[in-house]
């Protein structure tokens, strides 16, 4: 930020000239808004030895990182010439090896590095073409100067978080990326699209499978991912949500003759592009690594066949070696006819001679780190090693020479971070800089912009964010007006007008289903918990009703509290119930459900919300932003609480919880597309509703008839519309008409059968019969009770016909799984004779 004298740089003084003329309390806003954004976004990096694992926040500093155009269009040419490079070395090396037999690369650093997959050799890349998807680290020493440290060429990572600075930070400063001409980075992901859509175009004319494309048709590209658990699967997710792709694991695409298919609820659809995200040797089984469950097994011969592009093409991570660094500006020469633009770190690598004798002497200045990723070895800094260690690591140099590469230590470049602590102000903190380049048929193209990394962990020496490492949006002034990209789309036939879900999969028709039903559990369980807490609160036991012991028989069906591990059936849970609410301590009943509000360790609110983001998390390229917060904030206020929270906190928890739910099930309703997807999740959350209903009015009808039933229609949120409708205390008759019978009831059991058949009977129409039958003629006998002479408390008839139901609705769920979810039975035959 400041030049030999101690004074601003000229692209850093519109934004220092600002923050010197704001109150000091506002960049504490700022960065508590930035925090709240990451977080409520969802916005996560997996940390494998942190214990916030999969639900840790991206670490985002407030403050850019800004880079003048001229600096920028060096940095932008050299990465431009170094991906060119690369990819005509990922050529020769599996084609005709010219590198190898001119001694300009040693066949030891090849044929020894587990990346080397041997079935790749000969491979054909369509415009010659094989790294689609380019990333190099770089680092800035204190002099200005850019050095190349690594190259990422296997699946590049952090494109995603990069987009996700831009949109958090671009809310922070709207009015300084104006006036900076920030460059925007949309038209990088749009020319990526477009690139492999031209090239899945190619694809698709080859092999005999499928219907050809038409002229205005789109090649389906998919994102390969390894899963939830993966480090960067929230970029992944977020990727595949911004491109418009579908976002796949390996269980999800197959490959017939050759062929890779999607295996969609719609039948098999040929994919024409995989964009990977996961390691070569996990992509085949078949082929590579015997063991992996990630990959897609064939996927190797389908891409030698050319039936389908992999990018960045399988064998591309054995450019990833820092011990190519040193050989790369003879092969640049040789390769490109001119010198490399961007000097790499100092390297060495110690399987030559002289580079051995020259890394021990050097041994102070450098950081030694494994030539091969099978050796699976950590970095080693020269001058941590003393006395006998420092021997041994010697011995060991020399006696495997081959497995190492030194580079030298660059003292990296700082830059201005907002600590948001005690001392909060600007600070200094080391800087890295990932770019990213994408092939066209024209060549690369970079992404004005990239991820800047910041050394926040103890070591500064390394800048990963494994190590506990935040990150900063990269601004690239433009040397005139910014212009707004506009992307030219292909023109949309109305052959290829699409009003359905054409690529959902099994496995995300299956996660949107649990959603539904987690969902409504979270809410069941909230509102049971408000309920039963404030009968603790605020009635004594003394004027407590007979529907007292039906409500802790419900928590008790439930697992909120616990009388007897086991009871045949609700009705008579309710009576056991009955005979021990007068011997339960109302401390020991509260402290059990204060338990159940936020502790995941026992059944209750908190574990039915780690259940219902677990599903969530699987589905995150479905969900939009707003979605997100609101799940992110309920669950989050469960998570912070203090497990010894007071009363008031715990019916705020609740209130909230079951406030958001409401939210949630607004974007459901009135936010998704009535396609196939949304059936699947409204049939799960109606299914679960059922069950409950029905469990909790078999409890009721086992009252005595002076009970109150305000606590029923309170727990169905029925309460307004009794009161509107009846204005008087609720009865037996108008309280089972609206809860059984009303079809104009979302909570009534009827609504609940009815929107459960119309959703099957549209599944039906396109894969047969669901097994519906027995639920058709539950909802037959329903609509036949006599309001007269059934609907009263302790009816046995209702409580057998309410009983059944409770059943139907659990075997329905079971067969949706094993017909749609598990490719068993007659919809695996669908699927093969597709």
């Amino acid at each position: 930020m400041l030049d030999a004298s101690g004074q601003p740089r000229a692209h850093w003084r519109t934004l220092l000239d600002s923050l010197a003329h704001e109150a000091p309390d506002v960049m504490r806003k700022r960065t508590e808004s930035v925090q709240r954004q990451v977080r409520e976004n969802g916005v996560t990096y997996n940390v494998y030895n942190d214990e916030k694992g999969i639900q840790r926040p991206w670490d985002l500093n407030v403050l850019p990182m800004i880079l003048p155009h001229d600096e920028w269009a060096a940095i932008e040419a050299a990465v431009i010439q170094r991906a060119t490079l690369m990819n005509r070395l990922l050529l020769d090396v599996y084609g005709e090896q010219k590198m190898l037999a001119e001694r300009l690369l040693p066949p030891a650093l090849i044929h020894g590095h587990a990346g080397f997959l041997r079935p790749c050799h000969g491979m054909r890349h369509q415009d010659g073409i094989a790294l689609h998807f380019y990333a190099i680290d770089l680092a800035r020493a204190p002099n200005g100067r850019w050095w190349a440290v690594a190259d990422r060429t296997q699946a590049p990572s952090g494109a995603g978080y990069a987009l996700e600075n831009r949109s958090v930070i671009s809310r922070t400063f709207p009015d300084l990326l104006r006036e900076l001409k920030v460059h925007h980075l949309a038209g990088f992901f749009d020319t990526l699209r477009d690139s492999l859509a031209a090239w899945g175009r190619q694809c698709a004319m080859n092999g005999s499978g499928g219907a050809p494309l038409r002229e205005s048709e789109a090649p389906l590209i998919v994102l390969l991912t390894p899963g939830p658990y993966n480090e960067t699967y929230y970029e992944q997710a977020y990727l595949a949500r911004y491109l418009g792709l579908p976002l796949v694991e390996g269980s999800d695409l197959t490959v017939r003759n050759g062929i890779v298919w999607h295996k969609t609820l719609s039948g098999m659809q040929r994919v024409h592009v995989v964009m990977r995200r996961v390691d070569d040797d996990y992509c085949d089984p078949l082929e590579l690594r015997t063991d992996s469950a990630l990959g897609v097994a064939g996927l190797a011969d389908a891409a030698r066949r050319g039936n389908v592009l992999v990018a960045n093409s399988l064998g591309s991570s054995l450019l990833e070696s820092g011990a190519l660094l040193g050989f790369l500006p003879a092969l640049c020469k040789r390769l490109l006819g001119e010198p490399l633009k961007m000097p790499s770190v100092a390297t060495w690598w110690c399987g030559e001679t002289s580079a051995l004798e020259e890394v021990i002497k050097r041994l102070d200045q450098l950081i030694i780190k494994p030539s091969f990723p099978q050796l699976r070895e950590f970095p080693v800094f020269g001058k941590d090693l003393k006395g006998e260690a420092r021997t041994a690591f010697i011995n060991k140099l020399r006696a495997n020479p081959k497995n190492y590469v030194a580079q030298e230590l660059v003292r990296l470049s700082q830059a201005p971070v907002w600590k948001f602590d005690a001392g909060s102000g600007l600070g200094a903190r080391a800087i890295g800089l990932r770019v990213y380049a994408c092939a066209t048929a024209k060549g690369y193209v970079v992404m004005p912009g990239g991820l800047t990394r910041v050394a926040t962990g103890l070591d500064s020496r390394i800048i990963t964010m494994q190590r506990g490492g935040g990150s900063k949006d990269t601004w690239i002034q433009a040397s005139d007006q910014v212009e707004v990209h506009s992307l030219l789309k292909r023109t949309i036939t109305s052959q290829d007008l699409i009003r359905d879900d054409t690529h959902l999969s099994s496995r995300v028709a299956e996660n949107l289903f649990w959603f539904g039903r987690n969902a409504e559990r979270c809410d069941n369980t909230a509102r049971l918990l408000r309920i039963t807490l404030n009968f603790l609160f605020n009635v004594g036991p003394a004027h407590r009703g007979d529907e007292w012991p039906t409500v802790i028989a419900l928590c008790n069906w439930y697992g909120l509290v616990e009388i007897k591990k086991k009871l045949p059936s609700p009705s008579q849970s309710q009576a056991q119930a009955g005979k021990a609410a007068p011997f339960l301590n109302d401390l020991k009943i509260e402290a059990a459900l204060m338990l159940a509000v936020v502790s995941p360790d026992v059944q209750g609110l908190a574990r039915q919300q780690q259940q219902l983001f677990h599903s969530a998390s699987q589905l995150r390229e479905r969900f939009s932003v707003d979605n997100w917060r609101a799940l992110n904030q309920m669950v989050q206020s469960v998570a912070n609480a203090d497990a010894r929270l007071s009363q008031s906190e715990a019916m705020t928890i609740l209130d909230d919880a079951t406030a958001s739910l409401m939210t949630m099930s607004g974007f459901s309703l009135d936010g998704m597309t009535r396609d196939l997807g949304w059936r699947f999740m409204s049939l799960g959350r109606r299914l679960e509703r059922l069950q409950f209903q029905s469990v909790t009015l078999q409890h009721a009808l086992g009252m005595q008839v002076n009970g109150s039933l305000d606590w029923l229609l309170e727990l169905s949120d029925c309460i307004i519309t009794y009161r509107a409708r009846y204005r008087a205390q609720p009865e037996w008759l108008p309280v089972l008409d609206l809860l059984l019978l009303d079809e104009s009831n979302t909570r009534s059991v009827l609504f609940q059968l009815e929107g459960i058949l119309k959703s099957l009977a549209k599944i039906s129409l396109t894969y047969g019969p669901c097994g519906e039958a027995q639920l058709a003629s539950l909802r037959n006998e329903l609509v036949q009770l006599d309001s007269d002479t059934d609907l009263h408390c302790g009816n046995a008839r209702l409580i057998d016909l309410l009983y059944r139901i409770q059943i139907a609705s659990a075997e329905m769920s079971e067969q949706v799984s094993v017909q749609f979810f598990s490719y068993t039975g007659t919809h695996q035959a669908k699927m093969q004779a597709a």
